[in-house]
């Protein structure tokens, strides 16, 4: 194994010829993230997990363990909406959408995938979002009955 530094598009998309060829990569990578929409993980790729947490630096001491007893070594990395509180305070209903929406990291992915494969336009994200709310438009309609009852 060689280990190779540089501008991570052009070495992910070295890794990613070399999958398609069917020659063994290694490589690191993050979730959500496009990558995991050409390589992905549990059936093209393996996730490599640590014996222990070892983390340097400031994060020393750190546990990386998940609660499924997982280990990657890595601290886990939270997405969450940040809003203004004032505007929070303004808006019941906006806080209780921001608390109750959840995207599942595969469907970020995969829209990920979409703008590198060059759907990257306003329209084109419009277009995903608009997609995305009728193929989960139950649990979308669930989320706005919530935000609604709490403006009430």
């Amino acid at each position: 194994m060689t280990h190779v530094s540089g501008n991570y598009s052009a070495l992910i998309a070295d890794v990613i010829q070399r999958f398609k060829a069917g020659q063994p990569v290694f490589y690191f990578t993050w979730t959500p993230y496009w990558v995991s929409s050409v390589m992905v993980p549990g059936q093209d790729v393996t996730w490599l997990q640590v014996p222990f947490s070892a983390m340097p630096g400031a994060q020393a001491g750190q546990d990386t363990a998940l609660p499924n007893g997982r280990n990657y070594g890595s601290v886990i990395n939270n997405q969450r909406i940040v809003a203004n509180r004032a505007f929070i305070d303004a808006n019941p209903a906006a806080k209780k959408l921001f608390q109750v929406m959840k995207l599942p990291v595969g469907d970020i992915t995969a829209q990920n995938n979409a703008m590198n494969d060059g759907q990257n336009t306003e329209r084109d994200i419009e277009r995903h979002t608009d997609g995305w709310i009728k193929a989960h438009q139950t649990l979308f309609d669930s989320w706005l009955q919530q935000a609604r009852q709490a403006a009430r």
